[in-house]
């Protein structure tokens, strides 16, 4: 009987433990996840509710056949099929999980290749966790760069292809970023601190963040204590690990900028690039800001004035960088160039970065830690030998992988800015992700952030999942 159980979820891609370690009470939770996921529910004035009389006929027609189980296997595939047409009376929501099996959905993809093309919603289940598993339900999982060039194939830290989600042929879940839930967990994870409620981000890029659920160990993941989690939202807390800990660390681990003194970054609109300048203002520091021109002049002053009213002292274009009088503009801006320009913060490359290379002090640091030009960085050989220019690169997963006690300290700090209102959020592009909604809408989200320009950064926010 219990063979013929799993062969009947099983048959409706359901994946579920193996059959061997079911009992007649799994057995049963198993034809009512069936039925509650797969028929479809009558119209009833409030559809969360499940009537006594209801749980006793269910429970009648499920457990009074006696014969039904002492006959043949074929007997008993058959009761068992009989079963879930009998159960269509029970009416909850599909995004509530039933006896410890969470039904879960997430945009995969078995290929590298353009995210259109590739990515796909995939649905699955997760089996109760048990010993150090935890089941973990998202709540803000942002669209990255980094994210899209996974996909891509182009990234050097690579996601996980696996066939543990119940599909024949590896696959792999997108995304690197996000918040998450802990709401089911086993024993050896609570002895570690963990509860039920956590808010937790990943530790490491490849986890696979694009999901509505996911199991995890206590290793692939940082859990945000309770002090840090207060008066932050999810949205914040799912955006914290990248962006403003990039602008942190780099602000913070190449050279130590005094008060007053002043760094100069291209993709000053970036996540990166309003976080520089906001933790920049906080300590005192002074910033000239690179922001790509836009043929609409208007809406380029009015980015101008929403980058100087978050902290930013020069706003400049590219072109303006390039322009001929551009050093001029500097020696105005500091003082004569009494205050030297001591670090540069670069994810552009091209030209334009090695203009930005010019304005430098001698011995000053330029970081890079991007290429959205997809041009290579061209170093004039004066800058080293007559300027003794350092120039170094970051890359925030790695950083984070090998200090996570640094990073914890660092999300720490600016979410204790954020929740004093001396941090601003990223404008943000909010994605509602339902249980109802279609692979194809979340695909085309993707698709937006692929091609440039939106109102904000996009991120997926999980609703009744």
């Amino acid at each position: 009987m219990l063979d013929a159980a799993y062969m009947v979820v099983r048959s409706q891609g359901l994946v579920l433990a193996s059959p061997t370690n079911l009992g007649l009470s799994h057995v049963i939770a198993l034809i009512l996840s069936y039925a509650r996921t797969f028929h479809p529910k009558p119209q009833i004035p409030n559809p969360n509710i499940i009537t006594t009389a209801t749980t006793a006929t269910m429970a009648s027609k499920l457990l009074s056949p006696a014969p039904c189980l002492a006959r043949a296997s074929r007997s008993s595939l058959q009761c068992l099929r009989r079963a879930p047409t009998q159960a269509t009376a029970i009416v909850q929501r599909r995004y509530v999980s039933a006896y410890g099996y969470e039904q879960a959905k997430a945009l995969t993809f078995t290929d590298y290749g353009e995210p259109p093309s590739v990515l796909s919603l995939h649905s699955h289940s997760i089996s109760p966790p048990h010993g150090d598993l935890m089941t973990l339900r998202f709540l803000a999982s942002p669209i990255n760069p980094a994210d899209i060039n996974q996909i891509q194939g182009v990234y050097p830290s690579k996601p996980t292809f696996t066939t543990s989600l119940g599909t024949a042929n590896p696959i792999a879940v997108a995304g690197n970023e996000g918040v998450a839930e802990i709401i089911a967990l086993g024993e050896k994870v609570k002895q570690q601190g963990f509860k039920k409620g956590d808010w937790v981000i990943m530790k490491a890029p490849g986890f696979g963040t694009w999901r509505t659920h996911a199991s995890a160990t206590p290793e692939q993941v940082v859990r945000l204590d309770e002090e840090m989690r207060e008066g932050i939202t999810a949205i914040q807390a799912g955006t914290v690990s990248i962006n403003p800990c990039t602008a942190y660390r780099m602000l913070t681990a190449f050279t130590h900028l005094k008060e007053g003194e002043w760094f100069i970054q291209n993709g000053a609109n970036s996540g990166v690039g309003r976080a520089a300048i906001q933790l920049g203002k906080r300590w005192g520091l002074k910033s000239i800001n690179v922001i790509r021109g836009r043929d609409d002049k208007a809406a380029e002053a009015k980015l101008k004035e929403d980058l100087k009213a978050i902290g930013a002292d020069v706003v400049i274009t590219d072109s303006e960088l390039q322009s001929q009088g551009i050093k001029d503009m500097s020696k105005e801006w500091t003082d004569g160039g009494r205050e030297p320009i001591r670090l540069a913060l670069n994810c552009v490359n091209g030209k334009a970065a090695t203009a930005m290379a010019k304005l430098l002090a001698s011995e000053s640091h330029f970081v890079t830690y991007g290429a959205m030009s997809k041009q290579p960085l061209t170093i004039p050989a004066s800058m080293l030998i007559f300027k003794d220019i350092h120039f170094h690169g970051f890359w925030v997963s790695k950083w984070s992988a090998q200090n996570p006690d640094e990073k914890k300290k660092a999300v720490a700090d600016v979410l204790e800015l954020t929740r004093k209102g001396q941090f601003k959020d990223t404008p943000f592009d909010q994605i509602k992700w339902e249980w109802e909604t279609k692979g194809e809408e979340l695909v085309a989200k993707v698709k937006d952030t692929l091609e440039g320009y939106r109102e904000g950064k996009g991120v997926f926010v999980f609703g009744k999942t």
